[in-house]
């Protein structure tokens, strides 16, 4: 089983490895729901200038999103038709209209 550490990175169980996974918390939002919220390692969005990555420790941002797909960790796609982001030391939240 996974442990958390205080500054929000896992470590594997596999104790003998040793990596560590940064992971931040990731909420997105529409007008009339919480459509996501959890730990990610990565949040892929539709910039409205182009697309990009967020990581760990990515620089703070605020952009705007165009019509597209947000993807968490590769896993889970969410289409949307606009949205702003804002990534800070607090984590990622996405308000998004789908």
């Amino acid at each position: 089983m996974p442990r958390t550490t205080a500054a929000g990175s896992r470590r594997s169980s596999d104790g003998a490895t040793g990596e560590w996974f940064h992971m931040f918390h990731v909420t997105i939002l529409n007008p009339k729901h919480v459509v996501f919220e959890g730990d990610a390692e990565s949040v892929f969005l539709p910039g409205d200038k182009g697309e990009f990555e967020i990581l760990t420790f990515h620089a703070p941002i605020l952009s705007l999103l165009k019509p597209g797909k947000v993807v968490v960790d590769w896993k889970t796609t969410i289409p949307i038709k606009n949205g702003m982001v804002k990534f800070d030391h607090k984590g990622c939240v996405v308000l998004v209209q789908e």
